[in-house]
């Protein structure tokens, strides 16, 4: 758009300057017409007086002829040697004075009318008049050529005189004109920029103060626009939220309940037998594990909503240590570990960073949980922290069966789970935590774990 309107600003502001140059230019060759005709009337005004310069001697004999020429004559011949020329010949034709090459250039006999040429002769263009002329020793046809052009003439100076200074001028008022085109430009520019580097999350009004004026009624319906948009977006995770909290306390009764049912029947009655229940065994542990998921849905879904980035933006950041952080999802989680053998060891520095503890114990919750559920028995879980350069760093790494190139760059949308992937989960985990780094003004960075084996996620922050 912006390349296109800065065409379209060149090319409206260069082509008056372009048609004024070339009308210019147009009307200085106009001029040379003029010039034209005053050359016209003076070889026409010579030519009665060249007729009369032949004042001796017979006309049909040029030997017998001599010639007089009228001052005006001599002046016109003298002035120009080198573009003037003149032939007058008998009636019959024959050459008296003068050059030859006008009688044989000749179209015809000349008349008693005036008669215009222009010829072309040695690589010039020469102006003829031709006129048969009555005088006292008879009829005398008289050409008179200039080849002075002031077409030609003009035509020159119109190249160096108009043309060029006009070229010249065209191509310093482009540069000028692209300079301050680019100039004026430069706020929409900015304007352009601030957009285009702004987060999905980010959907807080631009400065109008800080814009063209032209570009504030622009400005202003984007602020609109956006205010629509982050109304829609709040009043949907407000509902999230609150469709999440209401039904954490009826999940969780329900969930309770089915728990005692599993547990007691799997005292009455073994695996695969009925026992005094009306149901399967089987069937109970499936509706536990529907509860658990639901109840986990409710919970992921609660916590997506207030990891909002731009819910927290109000909130104001506290130094977080990190160390004693992962020691506690270690203690948390070291029983679900241990029931799939799984070696879930620390591998932690001291080091500290703004931000919400609470928020940070989610996303470390979340990745831990899911590398202690997707990874095999017998593996290896390590939880990670420290300090960098830059600030510190969140780890968790697992070797178990990893995840295919294809599949990384969709982890992190929400309700994604990888095709085949066994075991209970909603796809919400992993789409929280990127949530959650967004708040810290980072992203979840995906990868390998050692030796091509199993998936390592980490977590920049800034000190």
């Amino acid at each position: 758009m912006l390349s296109g309107l800065r065409r379209r600003l060149l090319v409206m502001i260069l082509s008056p300057l372009l048609l004024l140059a070339s009308t210019s230019a147009w009307l200085e060759y106009r001029v040379a017409g003029g010039v034209t005709e005053l050359q016209d009337q003076q070889l026409l005004a010579l030519q009665p007086l060249l007729a009369d310069s032949v004042i001796v001697g017979d006309p049909a004999a040029s030997a017998r002829t001599s010639l007089l020429l009228a001052p005006e004559v001599d002046q016109f011949l003298t002035a120009r040697p080198s573009t003037s020329a003149y032939a007058i010949a008998n009636a019959q034709g024959h050459l008296l004075h003068g050059d030859d090459w006008l009688l044989r250039r000749g179209s015809g006999a000349a008349s008693r009318q005036p008669r215009f040429e222009s010829e072309e002769y040695q690589g010039m263009t020469w102006r003829i008049v031709r006129q048969r002329h009555p005088t006292a020793l008879g009829d005398l046809d008289v050409a008179v050529a200039d080849a002075s052009s002031p077409h030609q003439r003009w035509a020159r100076a119109i190249v160096l005189k108009v043309l060029l200074p006009h070229l010249v001028i065209l191509a310093a008022a482009a540069l000028a004109v692209h300079w301050a085109v680019d100039r004026a430009l430069r706020p929409l520019l900015d304007l352009t920029e601030v957009v285009e580097g702004r987060s999905p999350q980010d959907l807080s009004a631009i400065d109008l103060q800080t814009s063209p004026r032209e570009v504030r009624p622009l400005v202003a319906a984007l602020n609109r626009l956006f205010g629509l948009v982050d109304a829609q977006a709040e009043g949907q995770r407000r509902f999230i939220a609150d469709a999440a909290h209401q039904l954490r306390t009826p999940l969780a009764g329900l969930q309770a309940q089915v728990e005692a049912w599993a547990q007691a029947a799997r005292r009455i009655a073994p695996p695969g037998g009925h026992g005094t229940l009306l149901v399967p065994v089987e069937q109970v542990e499936k509706l536990r594990s529907a509860t658990r998921r639901t109840s986990q849905l409710a919970n992921q879904l609660l916590a997506l909503s207030r990891a909002d980035a731009r819910s927290m933006a109000a909130q104001p950041m506290e130094r977080v240590e990190l160390k004693p952080l992962c020691e506690s999802l270690l203690e948390s989680y070291l029983d679900a570990a241990s029931a799939k053998q799984i070696d879930l060891g620390l591998d932690v520095q001291p080091a500290a960073v703004p931000g919400y503890e609470w928020l940070l114990r989610e996303l470390m919750a979340n990745l831990v949980d899911n590398a202690v559920k997707y990874t095999p028995e017998g593996r290896t879980v390590t939880i990670r922290c420290g300090a960098t350069e830059r600030g510190a760093f969140l780890e968790v790494e697992d070797d178990g069966k990893g995840v295919a190139a294809a599949d990384l760059p969709h982890l992190l949308d929400r309700f994604y789970r990888v095709p085949g992937t066994q075991g209970e989960g909603t796809g919400l985990g992993l789409a929280i935590a990127q949530e959650i780094a967004r708040v810290h003004h980072s992203q979840l960075q995906l990868e390998s774990g050692h030796g091509g084996r199993g998936l390592r996620v980490t977590l920049h922050l800034a000190a």
